[in-house]
C-alpha cells in the first residue's frame, strides 16, 4: 500500500514494536528480582513469542505481528503483550460499524484500512499485585485517520495509594500536552471501562482516548508516545511493593471473582476484541487479554 501517510505509519509502527521490546523486558526482569515473598522460590517466567497473521479473503498478504505471553511465573499468572501491523480492506460488517461510529463517508468505495499498535493485559500471582490494561494505536483510512488507547489499572485488593499513584503517573506524561487533558482521558476512561450490566467500573480508572485527530499528527504521536511512556513507571513500582505480600485462600477467590468482571467486560463491550475478530486477526492473539482462571458466583 502506498499513500501520503507511509513514513508516518512506519514511524508508527516502529515506536509500538520498540514499547513493546521494552515492557517485555522490565516484566522479564520483575520476575528475575522477585527473590523475596510467596512463589519467589518457584523458576522465574519468560515471555514465548509467537508470530501472529491477519487471514484476508483472497489469500493476500494482509500483515500481522508478534504475540508475546508469559504463563506460570513467579509475578505474573499470565501476561501478554502483542503488537501488530494490519492492512486490506474492511469487510461489510466493519465498515458499517466504522461508518455509523465515526461518521466516515466513502468506506463503501474505498474500504482499504492500515492499522497498527500494542495490546497489553497482566493477571497477576498475587491478588494484592493489581492487574493492568494498557494499549494505543494509530488507524488509517484514505479518509481519515487517528490515534487511540490508554491505560486502566484493575486490583481486586484496592489501595488507595497505588490508585493515586498510577493517576499522578499519568497526569505528569500528560499535562505537557495541555492541562486540559489528563480530566478528559480520565472521565473518558471512567465511561468506557464501565460495564452496564454490573453497574459498576471494571477497575480504579485510568486514561482512554479513541478518534484522536488534532490535523497535526506529530502533535497527536506524541502524546500517543507519551500515553505508552507513562505505562511503566506507572504500574512498575506497584507490582515491586505488592509482589511480596502474603495472601490467603480469600484473597485469590476474591480475586477470580474480580477477573470475572473482566472477562465479560472484554467480551461484551470491548472495541478492540469485536474488531480484531470482525476483520480476521488471530483469534488466540485477540482474546489473549482474557484471565487464565475465573470465577462466578
Amino acid at each position: 500500500m502506498t499513500d501520503d501517510f507511509l513514513a508516518e505509519k512506519t514511524q508508527a509502527s516502529d515506536w509500538f514494536r520498540s514499547l513493546r521490546d521494552e515492557i517485555v523486558a522490565a516484566f522479564e526482569g520483575l520476575e528475575q528480582s522477585h527473590d523475596t515473598g510467596p512463589l519467589s522460590d518457584a523458576e522465574p517466567g519468560t515471555f514465548e513469542v509467537t508470530e501472529t497473521s491477519r487471514a484476508s479473503d483472497d489469500g493476500s498478504d494482509a500483515g500481522g505481528g508478534l504475540m508475546s505471553v508469559m504463563r506460570g511465573g513467579r509475578v505474573f499468572e499470565k501476561v501478554g503483550v502483542n503488537v501488530s501491523t494490519v492492512y486490506g480492506t474492511l469487510g461489510e460488517r466493519a465498515q458499517a460499524a466504522m461508518a455509523a461510529r465515526k461518521g466516515i463517508p466513502g468506506m463503501k468505495d474505498d474500504p482499504r484500512f492500515w492499522a497498527s499498535g500494542i495490546s497489553l493485559v497482566a493477571h497477576m500471582q498475587n491478588p494484592h499485585a493489581p492487574a493492568v490494561h494498557m494499549n494505543t494505536r494509530m488507524f488509517w483510512t484514505p479518509h481519515a485517520s487517528w490515534f487511540g488507547g490508554g491505560s486502566d489499572l484493575n486490583p481486586c485488593i484496592e489501595y488507595a495509594e497505588d490508585t493515586a499513584h498510577f493517576h499522578a503517573t499519568q497526569q505528569a506524561h500528560l499535562d505537557p500536552h495541555g492541562a486540559d487533558l489528563y480530566p478528559r482521558l480520565k472521565a473518558w476512561a471512567d465511561e468506557y471501562f464501565y460495564i452496564p450490566h454490573r453497574k459498576r467500573a471494571r477497575g480504579v480508572g485510568g486514561i482512554f482516548m479513541d478518534d484522536h485527530s488534532t490535523g497535526d499528527w506529530e502533535a497527536d504521536f506524541a502524546l500517543t508516545q507519551d500515553i505508552g511512556r507513562a505505562f511503566l513507571p506507572a504500574y512498575v513500582p506497584l507490582v515491586a511493593a505488592r509482589r511480596v505480600m502474603p495472601w490467603d485462600a480469600a484473597d485469590k477467590d476474591a480475586q477470580l471473582v474480580h477477573r470475572g468482571l473482566y472477562a465479560e467486560y472484554n467480551l461484551v463491550y470491548d472495541r478492540g476484541t469485536k474488531f480484531g475478530l470482525e476483520t480476521g486477526h488471530d483469534a488466540n492473539a485477540v482474546l489473549m487479554s482474557l484471565p487464565p482462571l475465573a470465577k462466578w458466583v
